[in-house]
């Protein structure tokens, strides 16, 4: 039955997508054979109304209708550019995530069912609601501390999100399951995968204290960077459902002629922005993954405070040497460099030629250095070296995608506040002096050091790799003696999840089907 709740699901956004104009909008001529032939019968029956709007338009008005979920999804797709592409990944990034507010009485008890108190004896006053969004509403509200009020922002889960998320999660798998059987050069996109990172992202994003562990987090992080920081968490009225953390009083990073009259410097707040940024992703390895201007807020004194991390990206060691030595590499023109660091890190294959590939990263570079410095992107580099690397069979990243879309938005905001801004100008202190510590004398001692620790704890595990050693080995002499063989209880289990598979395709099928031809004879 939850099959067929999924295929009317899926069959009635496709309806939706169809009617604003979404799929005729897509590159229709580039497709052949029945895609082909319902992107052209998409183009005629778009709403009149939607044939005068841009891609974006329609894709914001479209996801207006379906809901939250949709918002959801449009949203995580813009972080995978190499799923859905630049062009419809900028588009998705322009997605408000702007909701009506839910009631008030709604948000008093979530706040009391999560905390099992209730909003009296946690708050002196919890106000309406300020801003909502697909998963959440924020209210301001007041803490009485000894003789002391103090102002707080209160974010509570929307009512019934859950529920509705992974309902509409089940017609996301189904259609990425469609796609994978019945689509063939689409399977290394890996649909069904990439619906499993967004289901995994959501959940944890659906815990507000995963949040406010991340706020704290990056707030430990940052508590000695100047002109950086985020709100601090009051953990004793956080929970599951509500988050409450300090207010601030500042002008959205958005609101550029409030920054002017406030007497801010916005060539010297853009620089602090990205330097921020940067200094995060390489010496911590965690950073904010959604600083567009409506989550940076800018303080009397200039200080930036983000918002909002319900979507953060981490890097490890690796990951962070592989970033900064490329962005050096192609500051100084090393280009080689630039090459061996990919496959030093194993994401080039290593039948392929260093010098061939360095090559490749020169067709990239040298066009760069021949604009002035301020016309640079380097968020438009780090687009152009995947695809490169693309060429020479390196495997999607998702860390690094989430980064490279963290890049562009953060870079983007950068020359709104100064167009004239010089990406390498900025990074080079900041990328200079990571690889200074930590490629140089200092970073091998830490290398040398990390690598004893990884042998002594080797040594520790070594009589229980002796045993499983001891065990597999004999478990490999009976599968050579008797072949692989599966108990009754799995070989039935592997039998019916094959014929449940089979059978919810053609049931799905069928009911978008049905349900098309209804809605056809409907408009004639």
């Amino acid at each position: 039955m939850s099959s067929l709740g999924a295929a009317f699901r899926l069959a009635w956004a496709g309806w939706i997508l169809t009617r604003e104009g979404v799929i005729a909008a897509l590159p229709g001529d580039e497709l052949y054979g029945l895609p082909r032939l319902g992107w052209r019968v998409a183009r005629l029956l778009t709403r009149r109304r939607a044939i005068g709007r841009g891609r974006s338009e329609r894709l914001a008005q479209a996801v207006a209708r379906l809901g939250p979920s949709y918002v959801k999804l449009g949203q995580f797709l813009a972080t995978r550019p190499d799923v859905v592409g630049n062009d419809i990944a900028v588009d998705l990034a322009l997605l408000q995530d702007r909701m009506r507010t839910f009631p008030h009485e709604q948000s008093v008890a979530a706040i009391e069912a999560s905390l099992g108190r209730t909003v009296g004896d946690l708050y002196a006053r919890l106000g309406d609601p300020v801003a909502a969004a697909s998963i959440a509403q924020v209210h301001w509200a007041e803490v009485t501390h000894s003789d002391d009020v103090s102002m707080v922002a209160v974010k509570v889960i929307r009512p019934g999100v859950r529920k509705a998320f992974f309902r509409d999660l089940e017609s996301f798998f189904l259609a990425a399951r469609l796609q994978e059987r019945y689509i063939p050069y689409t399977r290394r996109l890996r649909p069904v995968e990439v619906t499993q990172t967004l289901a995994e992202t959501t959940k944890i994003e659906m815990d507000l204290r995963l949040e406010a562990a991340a706020l704290s987090e990056l707030g430990e992080n940052t508590k000695n960077d100047p002109g950086f920081r985020v709100p601090s968490v009051d953990w004793e009225r956080t929970g599951r459902d509500v988050l409450t953390m300090e207010w601030i009083d500042g002008i959205k990073m958005n609101d550029l002629e409030g920054l002017r009259a406030a007497g801010h410097d916005l060539k010297l707040i853009a620089a602090n922005l990205v330097q921020s940024f940067l200094r995060h992703t390489l010496r911590d390895g965690f950073f904010h993954a959604d600083m567009h201007p409506g989550n940076l807020f800018v303080e009397d004194d200039g200080t930036i405070v983000a918002v909002d991390l319900g979507i953060a990206g981490r890097l490890d060691k690796k990951e962070r040497r592989f970033l900064a030595e490329i962005l050096y590499g192609f500051i100084i023109r090393d280009y080689f460099r630039v090459a061996e660091v990919h496959f030093e890190a194993g994401y080039v294959p290593r039948h392929y030629n260093v010098a061939a590939f360095a090559q490749a990263i020169r067709a990239i570079g040298e066009p760069i250095h021949g604009q002035p410095a301020e016309t640079i992107s380097m968020a438009r580099l780090l687009s152009l070296l995947f695809e490169v690397t693309e060429i020479f069979d390196m495997a999607t990243r998702p860390e690094l995608v989430l980064l490279q879309k963290t890049m562009v938005v953060v870079e983007g905001v950068a020359r709104t506040l100064d167009p004239a801004f010089n990406m390498w100008k900025t990074a080079e202190p900041v990328v200079g002096h990571w690889i200074k510590d930590n490629l140089g004398p200092r970073g091998m001692l830490t290398d040398a050091r990390d690598g004893a620790n990884a042998l002594m704890a080797l040594a520790r595990q070594a009589p229980d790799l002796a045993a499983r050693t001891e065990r597999l080995s004999r478990e490999i002499d009976l599968m050579a003696e008797h072949g692989l063989r599966f108990d009754p209880a799995t070989a039935n289990a592997i039998g019916k999840a094959e014929a449940r598979h089979t059978r919810s395709g053609r049931v799905a099928l069928w009911v978008i089907a049905l349900t098309l031809v209804w809605i056809a004879w409907r408009l004639l």
